[in-house]
C-alpha cells in the first residue's frame, strides 16, 4: 500500500496541508502500517522542502518515506538536472519519478523525440539506483499510451526495469479506463516484465477503486492511492475501499490485521486535518454505511445481522445504526430504542402508538435520523408518562437599530415545579438571543445546563413553493463536552420551530440525569 495522500491527494480542490498537518498524517499512516508514504515534491515548492527536512529527523515504524519527481529534462544530462538533485537532497530512501509513457506527450507535450524520452526514462532511474535509491517508475498515461501504441509503451516500461527500477507503477492519469481495459493490459504487461507491477488510478468515471482492484487480479502488487479519494478533479483511488477490499475480500495480506479496525479513525483523522466534513455516504467508513431504514431490512437484520451486511461493522471501525422514519417498522422501533438505552421488546404496549406517532410527525415534516434527542424524548414519554421538568410558558423576540447595526433581544418566561423565571438577553441574531435568555431562564434551576452549548444549527425550508409561508425545520446539534446530540423543531415561523429544537435540547440533557 503506497499512500500519495500528502502529494497527489493535496492537489484535490480545496485540500490545503501545511507542513505540520503533513508531517500530523504521516505519523498517523505509518502507524496504521502502510507500506510507503509519499511525502511531496521537493522540487515544486519550499512546503514539501521544509516537510523533508522535518521528516527526516523522525523515525517510522512501518513506512518508507518517498519524495516524489519527474525524469530529467529532455537535452540536459541527469547529473545537472537540478530537479532531481532536490529529489537526493530529500534523503528519502524512496524516489518515485514519472516518465511519459503516450507518445502524444513525448511529441506535443515534452517536444522530444521517442528515443529521447526512453534515455530519460533509463538515465534517471539508473542515478537515482546509483546513489542508493529503491525507485518506483510511475508510467504517466500507461493505459491511454498503451490503447494508442502498445509497442512504444512497452519500451518505456522497459527502459526503467532494465535501469533497475524496483516497481514499475501503471498509471491511468485520466481516470478514464474501464477495468476490463486495466486488467487486460496489466496482464500483458506482467508477460512481459519481470518487475513489481504497481497501479495508480483516478476516479474520473467513479472506477478508481475498480480499476485498482481489477489490476491486483490482473498481477500487480503495488497499489498507490490516498485516504478519502482526495485528488486531482473528481480524485484519486480511495485507500479506506481498497485496504477492506484487499484484506477482506480478496483475502490477501496489506496492512496489519489489527489495523483495519482503526479504518475509520483513520479516514475522519484525515478529513478533521483537511478541514473537510466527513463524507458520511463513504463505503466501508461512512455513517450510513451500515445504516438501516426500511422496515423490512430492519427486521431482518435484527434477527441475522449478515442478512443485510456484507460484513460486521465493528470489523472496520464502524457501527450498525437504525434509522426511523415514516419508512419504519417496528422493528426500527424496537433496535433504534433498546440503542438509546431503552427496555423495549415485542410486546411494549407502547411500541405501536410511538411508531404512529413518528410516521404522524414525519409527515408534518419532522426528521429523526439526525435528531436522536428529540426520538428519544418522544420515547421516554410515551413510556414514562411523566411531567417535563420545564414548560415554556411566553416569548419574545425583537430587533432594534442601535448606530449602524442592530441588537436582538429576546424573553423568555419558564416554569418549573409551580417557580416562574422570566429573562431577557441580547444575541447577534434572534435564535443566538433566544438560545441565551432560555439557557439563563434555566440554570437557575438547572446550573448543569450552563456547560450546554449549540455546536450546529440547520434550517431547512420544507415546501418552497408555498414561499415565505413555507413550513420550516430546524435541526440543531448541542454538546455539553462529554456528548453530542441532536434535536427537531418544525413549524410555519422559523423561530418557533427553533425555539422547540432548542427546548428539546435542554430537555433531552436533563433526562440524561
Amino acid at each position: 500500500m503506497y499512500d500519495t495522500t500528502l502529494r497527489d491527494g493535496s492537489q484535490g480542490e480545496g485540500i490545503n496541508f501545511s507542513v505540520v498537518d503533513k508531517l500530523r498524517i504521516a505519523e498517523r499512516l505509518d502507524a496504521f502500517g502502510v507500506h510507503y508514504i509519499e511525502g511531496g515534491w521537493p522540487g515544486s515548492n519550499p512546503k514539501d522542502i521544509e516537510f523533508f527536512a522535518q521528516a527526516r529527523r523522525k523515525k517510522f515504524k512501518n513506512a518508507r518515506l518517498a519524495a516524489f519527481g519527474s525524469t530529467r529534462r529532455k537535452g540536459v544530462s541527469v547529473e545537472k538536472d537540478e530537479q532531481v538533485r532536490l529529489l537526493l537532497d530529500a534523503e528519502t530512501p524512496v524516489v518515485t519519478i514519472f516518465g511519459k509513457t503516450w507518445l502524444l506527450h513525448v511529441k506535443e507535450v515534452l517536444r522530444t523525440t521517442p528515443d529521447e524520452n526512453l534515455a530519460m526514462i533509463a538515465d534517471t532511474v539508473r542515478f537515482l539506483k546509483e546513489n542508493g535509491k529503491f525507485v518506483v517508475y510511475d508510467g504517466e498515461h500507461s493505459f491511454d499510451g498503451y490503447k494508442d501504441d502498445p509497442d512504444y509503451a512497452l519500451a518505456t516500461w522497459r527502459a526503467a526495469e532494465e535501469a533497475g527500477a524496483d516497481i514499475v507503477c501503471l498509471c491511468d492519469t485520466n481516470g478514464g479506463s474501464l477495468p476490463t481495459e486495466v486488467a487486460r493490459i496489466t496482464q500483458t504487461t506482467r508477460n512481459k516484465l519481470a518487475v513489481r507491477l504497481g497501479i495508480h488510478t483516478h476516479d474520473d468515471i467513479g472506477l478508481g477503486v475498480a480499476n485498482a482492484l481489477a489490476a491486483l487480479d490482473a498481477g500487480a502488487s503495488h497499489v498507490q492511492g490516498t485516504i478519502n479519494g482526495y485528488g486531482e478533479r473528481t480524485g484519486n483511488c480511495n485507500l479506506t475501499s481498497v485496504i477492506p477490499c484487499v484484506a477482506l475480500k480478496l483475502k490477501r495480506t496489506s496492512v496489519p490485521q489489527g489495523s483495519i479496525r482503526k479504518l475509520k479513525e483513520i479516514s475522519q483523522f484525515v478529513d478533521e486535518i483537511a478541514n473537510i466534513r466527513h463524507n458520511p455516504r463513504a463505503p466501508w467508513v461512512g455513517a450510513t454505511a451500515f445504516a438501516h431504514k426500511g422496515g423490512m431490512h430492519v427486521n431482518a437484520v435484527q434477527k441475522v445481522a449478515h442478512s443485510f451486511e456484507h460484513i460486521n461493522p465493528e470489523v472496520v471501525g464502524n457501527v450498525r445504526r437504525v434509522l426511523v422514519s415514516d419508512l419504519a417498522g417496528r422493528s426500527n422501533i424496537l433496535m433504534k430504542a433498546q440503542e438509546l438505552g431503552f427496555k423495549l421488546d415485542n410486546e411494549t404496549p407502547e411500541l405501536k402508538g410511538i411508531l404512529s406517532r413518528i410516521k404522524e410527525l414525519e409527515h408534518e415534516g419532522y426528521e429523526f435520523e439526525a435528531a436522536e434527542g428529540s426520538l428519544a424524548l418522544l420515547i421516554r414519554k410515551a413510556l414514562s408518562h411523566r411531567e417535563v421538568p420545564f414548560r415554556v410558558e411566553g416569548y419574545h423576540v425583537s430587533m432594534r437599530r442601535e448606530g449602524a447595526g442592530s441588537i436582538c433581544e429576546a424573553t423568555v418566561k419558564v416554569r418549573v415545579e409551580g417557580k416562574t423565571a422570566h429573562t431577557v438577553a441580547e444575541g447577534d441574531g434572534p435564535v443566538n438571543a433566544l438560545d441565551a435568555a432560555l439557557r439563563a431562564a434555566l440554570v437557575n434551576f438547572f446550573p448543569e445546563l450552563s456547560k450546554v452549548t449549540l455546536t450546529d444549527y440547520k434550517v431547512r425550508i420544507l415546501d418552497a413553493g408555498t414561499g415565505t409561508a413555507a413550513r420550516t425545520r430546524v435541526l440543531i446539534e448541542s454538546t455539553d463536552g462529554r456528548q453530542s446530540w441532536g434535536t427537531v423543531g418544525v413549524s410555519g415561523n422559523i423561530i418557533e420551530a427553533s425555539l422547540q429544537a432548542l427546548v428539546d435540547s435542554m430537555e433531552y440533557r436533563l433526562a440524561r440525569r
